[in-house]
């Protein structure tokens, strides 16, 4: 049985959905669709996360596009050379993700379209009032989808369409646009291919296809089948590409016929299936439903752009835009937030393979790493672009920032949280160790010893701080680069220890190098050794060390200290130029502190203020509320996992093997009661835990493997065990050691 409550399993919307990053999302992690439009004009735009034009720019191989041209420049204050050389890449339209296309039904004019998603088993349910109904889903376990039309084909017309790029061959005039620069690179027109060759087959199961060439590497199509069935019309179809293999176009006429053939309902049978299987994963009861709701809502995201086997979700997952325009900042990979946050919140939602899509990319893309760590830095060791397209390579942009070196240690961090996540020793020695390694080593070769024997980069940066004027290029080291090199460093020392490889004293010697964080007068976490933070700002780099890295402990006091003064600063500069990202990331340094009513403060205001109606996390506050000086409305994802992450560390916290359930949530539902189920902890192990009438009344401990945890008693100084035995000491007040064995089941009770 399905975990999701049925009074949040619903999107409904009663008007027709007018903008494509309102419409109500489908996907299997490789195929995405977007559902919305008018009854004469109801379209399911569709995409596929691997379809890119990586046609590149011609500058990103000359011989001077180096890190070390980089440094000399930015050392001679030289912007306009630096923008010249490294920016101008990423105003060219590619490389670029591509949206596929769209099917657009035609049900006649002047109906109003009553739309519903049911999120338990991703299920669209679509009412043109007075007119017909219609029913789909993207099959997900089949790359396709179906539409289900309640009346005969006859009454009704459909068309594919291509995207509206332009035609090889025939003249397109390109203005750039400088005031869209961050949302667009403009028109889809830029993009000249040849027309696409349109196909169709008649007979009792009909087929229609496009097929788009791109480059002599890339073709891609949609194709679809369609027939009658008990009384209405059904549709397959699929997003098919020349990567599917030599036959792919006949390959997709035979998948469509297939599942054609075995109908709607029948197939619906194995999709279902599938999202009970994933529902059945983890679950959260709260007494606020607007927050319990938007979680699932974050959690069916997920499922939906992320899936082992298929590419990792770019930036807006698979759903880019369906506005004729380039989609926002190229729908690609950007690894100075983006990519690490949209992977925040899997591994404690117990949701797994969905993480795996991002590690296994990253594993991919090694030998990517090794020459671009080579050839643009000069040194050994793996590094990827901050920002690049699907194939590793770099797409250009602020080179403060898209060619920052310490954002490929931030990506190490995926790797140590999956392992911690999962305590899978055998991923540690053959992926995490390794790939962390070598990240460090590449980072060496980049730092020298300054006068006090500490390593520094030759130029450093904080993310986004001062946009790309000179400005930006900060004292070294700022607290964003020296906060994950220490953090890289420190867990390499660990993990080798682990191991027991013979390497922990190396990373040791490299650690004491590393300089103190960058603390002013007030205790507050500095941008650089001589800058702090004076103007609200979107990205909360410089507190890096507090979270995601979580290098200080809010137990100790002097640390403790530090957290409370930074959190307090941003306080007073205020949410002005914030996106929705920057205000998860608050409520994560509130869920951190124990501010359980400023966690669920600020994430209501990510929900309410930043996020479309169908969960998108669209950056700005586009409805004016007057919360964010930002009013734009580019989608990303990043945003809302983040959020879902907050949320999870407000019921439970799990760092260095201590457990501690409810450390941050609000007195409302301490009163009204809350609990979660199997939010997954350290080395595997599954965590439910239940809240009522002002306490907690139960834990369960469920280990994946054989493992001794630092239990904190929401009792006080005294752990009641209904089960197994398994407490063996009181190691400080209320802190309590537990020797825990896979296979067991292990509840606690309040006496």
């Amino acid at each position: 049985m399905s975990r999701i409550p049925k009074s949040t399993s619903q999107l409904s919307f009663s008007q027709p959905i007018r903008q494509w990053d309102e419409a109500i999302p489908l996907g299997n992690g490789r195929m995405g669709c977007l559902i919305w439009g008018e009854s004469d004009h109801l379209r399911f735009s569709l995409d596929r996360t691997d379809i890119w034009d990586v046609t590149p720019y011609p500058g990103i191989y000359d011989a001077d596009f180096t890190y070390a041209h980089l440094v000399e420049l930015a050392k001679a204050g030289d912007t306009e050379a630096i923008r010249a050389k490294f920016d101008a890449p990423y105003n060219a339209p590619t490389p670029t993700k591509l949206p596929a296309g769209k099917i657009i039904f035609n049900f006649g004019k002047s109906r109003n379209v009553i739309s519903q998603l049911n999120i338990a088993n991703a299920e669209a349910q679509i009412d043109l009032v007075g007119k017909a109904k219609l029913s789909a889903y993207h099959h997900a376990c089949e790359n396709a989808g179906f539409i289900r039309v309640e009346l005969p084909s006859s009454a009704f017309s459909f068309a594919i369409e291509n995207p509206p790029f332009g035609i090889a061959g025939e003249e397109y005039t390109y203005v750039y646009d400088v005031d869209a620069r961050e949302i667009s690179n403009g028109s889809l027109g830029q993009l000249k291919y040849p027309r696409p060759v349109l196909g169709s087959e008649e007979g009792e199961t009909a087929l229609r296809w496009f097929v788009q060439k791109v480059s002599d590497t890339l073709s891609y199509g949609i194709v679809l089948a369609y027939g009658q069935r008990e009384g209405g019309t059904e549709l397959v179809y699929t997003v098919a590409a020349s990567m599917d293999g030599t036959n792919w176009l006949e390959d997709a006429k035979r998948r469509v016929r297939r599942m054609l053939a075995e109908g709607y309902y029948t197939a619906q049978k194995r999709h279902a299936d599938w999202w009970v299987r994933y529902w059945q994963a983890s679950a959260i009861h709260l007494p606020d439903p607007f927050m319990e709701k938007n979680w699932y809502i974050t959690q069916y995201l997920l499922a939906s752009c992320s899936r082992k086997g298929a590419p990792p979700m770019p930036l807006q997952g698979v759903w880019t835009a369906d506005n004729g325009q380039l989609p926002p900042w190229k729908g690609d990979y950007h690894h100075d937030l983006n990519t690490q946050m949209c992977y925040y919140s899997y591994a404690k939602a117990n949701h797994i393979e969905q993480g795996e899509s991002f590690i296994d990319f990253l594993w991919e893309k090694v030998p990517a790493a090794r020459r671009f760590a080579r050839s643009f830095y000069g040194t050994g060791g793996i590094c990827l672009p901050a920002v690049m397209d699907i194939e590793g390579k770099p797409l250009g942009g602020w080179p403060m920032y898209s060619l920052s070196p310490t954002q490929q240690l931030w990506l190490c961090q995926s790797f140590e949280r999956h392992y911690r996540f999962t305590g899978d020793m055998d991923f540690l020695r053959q992926r995490a160790y390794p790939y962390m390694k070598e990240s460090g080593e590449f980072i060496l070769g980049l730092l020298t010893l300054n006068e006090q024997g500490y390593y520094v980069l030759p130029v450093s940066s904080s993310a986004e701080i001062h946009d790309d004027t000179a400005a930006a290029w900060l004292t070294p080291n700022t607290n964003y680069d020296l906060s994950i090199m220490v953090y890289l460093f420190r867990q390499l020392e660990r993990l080798a220890k682990i191991l027991n490889n013979g390497e922990a004293e190396r990373w040791s010697e490299v650690c004491r190098h590393m300089a103190p964080l960058a603390v002013n007068e007030e205790h507050v976490l500095m941008l650089s050794p001589d800058e702090s933070l004076q103007e609200s700002h979107r990205h909360l780099a410089h507190c890096m060390a507090i979270h995601p890295l979580r290098l200080l402990d809010y137990e100790n006091p002097q640390e403790k200290e530090i957290i409370d003064a930074t959190v307090l600063n941003l306080e007073r500069l205020g949410p002005g130029n914030w996106t929705g990202f920057s205000v998860a990331w608050m409520a994560e340094l509130y869920a951190i502190q124990g501010n359980g009513e400023g966690a669920a403060y600020q994430l209501r205001n990510f929900w309410e203020n930043f996020c479309s109606p169908n969960g998108f996390h669209l950056n700005g506050d586009y409805r004016n509320r007057g919360v964010s000086s930002l009013h734009y409305r580019p989608f990303t994802l990043e945003g809302n996992m983040c959020a879902a992450d907050a949320l999870q560390e407000m019921l439970l916290r799990t760092e260095d093997g201590i457990i501690q359930v409810f450390p941050a949530i609000p007195e409302a539902w301490w009163r009204e009661g809350c609990s979660f189920e199997d939010l997954r902890g350290e080395n595997g192990i599954l965590i439910s835990a239940w809240a009522e009438q002002g306490r907690v009344s139960c834990i369960q401990l469920v280990p994946q493997r054989d493992g001794i945890y630092e239990l904190v008693s929401p009792w006080g100084d005294s752990l009641y065990t209904g089960s197994v035995p398994c407490v063996e000491e009181e190691t400080r007040p209320g802190h309590f050691r537990v020797n825990l064995k896979k296979g067991e089941v292990y509840r606690f009770f309040a006496q």
